[in-house]
């Protein structure tokens, strides 16, 4: 009995030291709704480039400008609802937003997206369109696992899925705004759905 009991005790700290080096408030559905957003913004994104009047878009070029707000759109409306939703499910739990543990999730999060965003800005500058999808899904990617370790291990799947995306998109040049619709919409809907599932619902 007194062996059980040492056994429970030994699972409980385990468990409240994992919940202690995690932030565990990341909200499922907000990863489904970041999903449709990139979804519809890559059917404006392929709508503006199919009705291009011009053979090639230039970095001034008016669809261009317009590219780059349907992203920054599609982003902020996930930034948005992910830190909406996140508060919500905080609530329930009992865990604050704003903690240590959540302060290295973000700092972890940034340092690759960041870096990735000024990359990728570069290569916008320099007219290398073609390769925008792949390297914003690999450091996007790069992103989620090196956050992963302070948050749900699904978020460690869902970025090595990115950077795989990213890697096969920097074979297929061409299809670029295909895989970036598949990684950030499809693969957000299909683990935001899991996560959804496995721990929103308790």
């Amino acid at each position: 009995m007194e062996e059980k009991d040492y056994l429970k005790d030994i699972q409980d700290i385990r468990s409240m030291m994992a919940q202690s080096s995690q932030f565990i408030s990341l909200s499922g559905l907000s990863g489904i709704l970041a999903g449709i957003y990139a979804l519809i913004g890559a059917f404006l994104a392929y709508y503006l480039i199919t009705n291009d009047q011009s053979y090639y878009i230039t970095y001034e070029s008016t669809t261009f400008q317009l590219l780059l707000l349907i992203a920054a759109v599609v982003l902020l409306l996930s930034i948005v609802t992910a830190y909406l939703l996140t508060v919500r499910k905080a609530k329930k739990v009992g865990e604050k937003v704003w903690n240590p543990t959540s302060r290295r999730l973000i700092v972890n999060f940034s340092i690759p997206l960041v870096t990735g965003g000024i990359f990728t800005l570069l290569l916008l500058k320099s007219g290398y369109f073609l390769i925008i999808a792949p390297i914003t899904l690999i450091f996007y990617g790069l992103a989620c696992v090196n956050a992963s370790k302070y948050t749900l291990r699904d978020v460690r799947y869902l970025g090595i899925t990115q950077i795989v995306l990213g890697l096969i998109a920097t074979e297929f040049p061409g299809y670029g705004l295909h895989f970036w619709a598949v990684g950030f919409g499809i693969c957000h809907i299909v683990y935001g759905s899991v996560m959804h599932y496995k721990y929103d619902r308790n």
